[in-house]
């Protein structure tokens, strides 16, 4: 039985749902890091990572290359960093509108005292 496309797209986002795999996805945007580069920038620890790193590639949204002891990721689609640059232009607005909101509610409180 084939699931349903807003099934399919809410798994997607709930894959995303995670600031760790975030910021890995964010980083990789820049091109491909040595996982060693993605523990440095994330700040995670070797196994949170390396946790982190196996949702992603199981979804399908990054890809690995071992030379040696060397292990590199790298984005499969470069859709996902304009997927991230829309949330961040959405998120930008949104909280743009609410820092309004509140100015307008600290004035409206000001000139009530």
């Amino acid at each position: 039985m084939t699931l349903p496309l807003y099934q399919l797209k809410a798994d997607f986002f709930k894959t995303l749902g995670h600031p760790a795999r975030i910021r890995v996805l964010e980083l990789l945007t820049d091109g491909p890091k040595l996982v060693s580069e993605l523990n440095e920038s994330t700040g995670l620890e070797a196994s949170h990572l390396s946790q982190q790193l196996t949702v992603l590639k199981r979804a399908g949204l990054i890809d690995s290359t071992k030379l040696g002891a060397t292990v590199t990721y790298s984005l499969l689609h470069p859709e996902i960093s304009e997927l991230l640059a829309v949330a961040r232009r959405i998120l930008t607005e949104v909280l743009t509108d609410s820092a309004k909101l509140l100015a307008d509610l600290n004035n409206s409180l000001d000139s009530r005292a």
